[in-house]
């Protein structure tokens, strides 16, 4: 049976800088990319906030750097899905989809989340081309643009507030009559001259040729067309951590729980398996933050493997 120092579960900002660390470290980890490596970002057009490129740079170029920033320093990166794992036993077991099962002495865990999509026609077509599932990344692109918003909870509250820097006309659909949002958060939206809510709506479709050009919304059971340059979705996302339900600990929506104390801010419930990025992470959802954790918790990780030793 294989076995490693370190594995990697994950292959997004968080999974690659890791794996730069912990390969730097001379741990030889391995990383379990999937077989769509890249995270969230790869969907993404120009990413302007990521510091050190002044200029922007498209997000699957940006990940294809960081994986062979990576594999430069020695990571074993593999394009394999791990479909399950025992951390009740040293070392930890991961079966690898397709392939023998692995030991490894730590694990980190970068699996990311996933933007929560509403399965209408053309979102996954414009998604990056106008269709977007973080305000907070992609406001700036629309800079005096008629822009949608789908979602009634908080996220799509931030969402539109940071389009009203931006956007010259921004339009929070939601398919009720009233909000789950915070009233301080409805405030600021409804108080926004920018905003204009539609009630008891529905996007059912987006259209357009190279870009976004309108959309579909179904406002009391009436179909109609709109000019349209973006559509933000806004409806959460889903932490990517299915595997590990009775093995780490999770909060009620599925993110993985991490314990602070003096030699680690990034381990899980189980000693030796750390945590970091979007999976972690139910507030940021940045490729910096997630960036920062993945080089906390190959911090964690290594000076763990040297404590045991």
């Amino acid at each position: 049976m294989e076995h490693t120092q370190v594995a990697i579960i994950g292959s997004g900002p968080a999974g690659y800088t890791a794996a730069v660390y912990n390969a730097r470290a001379q741990l030889q980890p391995i990383v379990f990319a999937g077989d769509k490596s890249g995270g969230q970002l790869m969907w993404t057009t120009d990413v302007e906030n990521f510091p050190g490129f002044s200029q922007g740079k498209p997000g699957p170029e940006l990940m294809m750097e960081m994986r062979a920033q990576a594999e430069k320093f020695g990571a074993d990166i593999r394009d394999q899905y791990v479909i399950s794992v025992d951390f009740s036993v040293r070392p930890f077991k991961l079966q690898i989809y397709q392939s023998e099962e692995i030991t490894a002495d730590a694990v980190i865990i970068a699996t990311g989340a996933e933007a929560r999509m509403m399965g209408i026609p053309g979102e996954k077509e414009f998604l990056g081309r106008g269709v977007s599932t973080c305000a907070v990344c992609d406001a700036a692109f629309f800079k005096d643009k008629v822009v949608y918003v789908a979602g009634g909870g908080d996220s799509a509250m931030e969402d539109t507030l940071a389009l009203t820097k931006f956007a010259k006309k921004i339009t929070l659909v939601h398919r009720s009559d009233e909000f789950r949002a915070s009233k301080i958060m409805q405030e600021r939206v409804l108080n926004n001259d920018k905003v204009k809510v539609m009630y008891n709506s529905q996007v059912t479709a987006v259209l357009g040729a190279q870009l976004v050009n309108k959309i579909k919304i179904s406002q009391d059971g009436k179909e109609q067309e709109f000019p349209a340059d973006g559509l933000f979705l806004a409806i959460g996302h889903t932490p990517m951590s299915k595997i590990f339900i009775d093995q780490i600990k999770l909060d009620e929506q599925g993110y993985i729980i991490t314990f602070e104390s003096k030699k680690s801010t990034t381990m899980t419930s189980v000693e030796g398996v750390f945590a970091a990025g979007d999976v972690v992470d139910r507030r940021y959802r940045q490729a910096i933050t997630a960036a920062g954790m993945g080089c906390a918790a190959a911090l964690d990780a290594q000076r763990w493997l040297e404590q045991q030793e």
